[in-house]
């Protein structure tokens, strides 16, 4: 028994030694204020009022120009809000193109752009071709690529030409627009005329 006595004791020791370690841990715990785990909302964190902003491409020439009433920045998905925005595509050789709409929101450092309610392009006229304006009620604009499009409803009309559908993507590199699922299509003898005069010379 004698010689049980110091391993009792010194197991005695060791849990008290364990239960006052806890214990400690326990209370400096409990003790010591621990901030809450920050919880990113979708709330601005920045803003301006009346702003103009200018992108460029990797040459350095400026591709486009955007303006508007005011902007906020929202660091949760590091996007941008701008209202009555003017977004004006100047890119070098290629027609010159203004959208507008009642507001807009910037993604991707820029290189994708939505604007919302009334929103309009115009593309003006060249030497090949009329002017082109479409109308939606939300138009993406992908700025680097120089490419506007919609899954809305949208109205275009080019010269003396109408057509309504639901979606549409113009390419202002190629000068191309495809309209989808076409509810209504007007299309006048002198576009038609123009046209073909502009395929056949570029066939020659």
């Amino acid at each position: 028994m004698k010689e049980r006595v110091p391993a009792l004791i010194a197991f005695f020791l060791l849990a008290v030694l364990v239960i006052t370690a806890w214990w400690a841990a326990d209370y400096a715990q409990r003790a010591i204020p621990i901030d809450p785990e920050i919880k990113i909302t979708h709330e601005p964190d920045a803003w301006t009022g009346k702003f103009v902003m200018v992108s460029s491409d990797r040459t350095g020439h400026a591709i486009n120009r955007l303006s508007g009433d005011s902007m906020v920045h929202f660091p949760d998905d590091d996007s941008y809000d701008a209202v009555n925005p003017i977004l004006i595509g100047v890119h070098p050789e290629r027609p010159r193109v203004v959208s507008t709409s009642d507001t807009a929101t910037m993604k991707e450092h820029g290189n994708l752009v939505i604007l919302r309610g009334n929103a309009h392009i115009h593309r003006f006229p060249t030497a090949e071709n009329s002017a082109l304006d479409v109308r939606s009620e939300e138009l993406t604009v992908l700025p680097e690529e120089d490419i506007i499009k919609t899954d809305k409803l949208a109205d275009v009309k080019q010269g003396n030409s109408k057509m309504k559908g639901q979606g549409m993507i113009y390419n202002n590199k190629t000068q191309q627009l495809n309209v989808f699922a076409n509810t209504d299509v007007t299309i006048s003898p002198q576009d038609m005329d123009k046209a073909t005069k502009n395929k056949e010379g570029s066939q020659q």
